[in-house]
């Protein structure tokens, strides 16, 4: 149990970071009621990319990270980054408001946008993290 206390914390950091950040985004490019949630959308689409990026340095990078990396950016950062919450109380918020076809285009949208982030953050992590054969 005490061995767990380190990555309690880190995962609690790097949540609490990854919320703060969100947050900022919100109030620095707020959404009008009633409209496309571009901000939370593009959170959501950068958590999945970074990810994306993160599974492959934890993976399949020549180097191993530091073992608490991963539950920090991962667990903490990334899932208080992102949100599954905001993302649905968006889209109820759009077919409350009378934008059906927003709404719509947001649940399917984020979905589609998410799965090419984490697609998108694997080649990258690949690209930059490639083990190269010897000749």
């Amino acid at each position: 149990m005490r061995e767990q206390v380190p990555v309690v914390g880190v995962v609690a950091a790097g949540g609490v970071l990854g919320a703060s950040a969100r947050y900022a985004a919100t109030l620095l490019w707020p959404t009008a009621p009633g409209t496309f949630p571009w901000t939370v959308f593009t959170v959501n689409a950068a958590g999945c990319a970074l990810l994306g990026l993160l599974t492959v340095l934890a993976t399949e990078a020549p180097a191993a990270p530091h073992p608490l990396l991963r539950p920090f950016l991962g667990t903490g950062f990334c899932g208080g980054f992102t949100t599954f919450s905001t993302y649905a109380l968006d889209t109820r918020r759009l077919f409350g408001a009378g934008s059906p076809v927003e709404a719509v285009l947001y649940l399917g949208g984020t979905l589609v946008t998410a799965l090419a982030a984490v697609t998108a953050g694997v080649a990258a992590g690949r690209a930059l993290w490639v083990r190269r054969e010897p000749v």
